[in-house]
């Protein structure tokens, strides 16, 4: 099974800013041998963070508001969705354009399916 790694532009809003500072990049990375259930969205720079997402949560939100535990998935209108991440120190906002996660999803999907002998 390989990894599966795109890159994307998001737009953050977090409790410390409240503000959108414009598009930022996200790395989304799926490895089915890490975490065949789970996806990660990681944001690089001074301060980089990463959140493990569960994929169906992922793909579920992507319809209709959906979540579990701190994360919290929703379609924003026709072509963004939003996934909310709350922790100790607050709540981050990232906003993606839904046709990226949507893509970065099917290629996930079809590299967690078992390859035929």
């Amino acid at each position: 099974m390989s990894v599966v790694e795109q890159y994307a532009r998001a737009h953050i809003v977090t409790d410390e800013t409240e503000e959108d500072r414009g598009a930022v990049p996200v790395v989304l990375r799926y490895d089915p041998d890490d975490d065949p259930l789970c996806v990660r969205v990681a944001l690089p720079g001074a301060a980089p963070r990463e959140w493990i997402v569960d994929r169906e949560l992922l793909e579920r939100g992507l319809l209709s508001p959906t979540g579990r535990g701190e994360i919290r998935v929703w379609p924003c209108g026709r072509v963004q969705a939003v996934i909310e991440f709350h922790t100790a120190q607050g709540v981050s906002v990232v906003q993606f354009e839904t046709k990226t996660l949507a893509r970065f999803l099917r290629r996930a999907r079809a590299a967690a399916e078992p390859v035929p002998h």
